[in-house]
């Protein structure tokens, strides 16, 4: 039996049969996280994949319902390091993912250059100083804002990391998309595929999501808008069809 520290609770993963721990004072993975998993391209049977910024561990748990190939998570943070850890125990899937703790800076040195097909990353949405905006938890702070790292950090990162041809895909919010554009082509990284992610029919988009290539030609598909509720408050049958809910 999991043991569980006195914030923590045990939660479904979205769609899913297997459980996760989270702490509402600590952190708790987002919808953010189950559409990154589900929209990247991954390799079925075999392969080498990396989640930066992994949290408690929500997008490796989710990928590895899609491949059989082996996931790294990268995260900064002890506590969510060691909460990802006991997850994948109850899980019983200490074969296929592990963590590691360390800076996603620091990503080539930790786990190698050049060696992984697939680069997965929900970095921090909002700039270090847009303090109207922060978490009274160090933990979400850490997570939510670019305090110990920046888009740039992570897009150089997945860079250092992937192979030749390899795949990188992040989840961001829409102000952010020229930035993105411009990092990954810094980086080599050809941007290949995206998906505007809206709450409602008839609202703004507050999610993209981009997928890219390491040293590809350029040629960018734009997906058909996902549209995550009914009016009621319900899931879209698109949402629901998309992860098993």
């Amino acid at each position: 039996m999991t043991e569980l520290l006195p914030d923590e609770r045990l939660d479904h993963l979205l769609g899913k049969e297997g459980r996760i721990i989270q702490s509402p004072t600590v952190f708790s993975y987002s919808l953010d996280a189950a559409l990154l998993a589900q929209f990247v391209w991954v390799p079925i049977k075999q392969g080498q994949l990396v989640d930066l910024c992994a949290g408690n561990g929500a997008i490796p748990l989710f990928l590895s319902y899609r491949t059989k190939g082996t996931i790294t998570g990268l995260e900064i943070q002890p506590r969510l390091a060691g909460m990802a850890r006991r997850s994948i125990q109850l899980n019983d899937k200490q074969d296929q993912l592990k963590m590691v703790e360390g800076d996603v800076k620091e990503a080539g040195k930790l786990l190698g250059y050049g060696l992984y097909d697939v680069v997965t990353c929900n970095p921090p949405y909002f700039l270090a100083h847009a303090s109207s905006n922060r978490n009274l938890s160090e933990h979400y702070t850490i997570a939510r804002h670019e305090v110990l790292c920046t888009l740039e950090d992570c897009i150089r990162s997945a860079a250092d990391l992937l192979k030749q041809g390899g795949k990188t895909a992040f989840v961001h919010r829409p102000e952010r998309l020229l930035d993105i554009v411009t990092l990954m082509r810094q980086y080599r990284i050809e941007p290949k595929r995206m998906q505007w992610i809206y709450p409602k029919q008839g609202k703004e988009a507050n999610m993209l999501l981009i997928e890219g290539i390491k040293d590809a030609k350029p040629g960018l598909k734009v997906l058909p808008p996902f549209i995550v509720y009914e009016q009621d408050d319900t899931y879209t049958l698109q949402m629901r069809k998309h992860l098993d809910v």
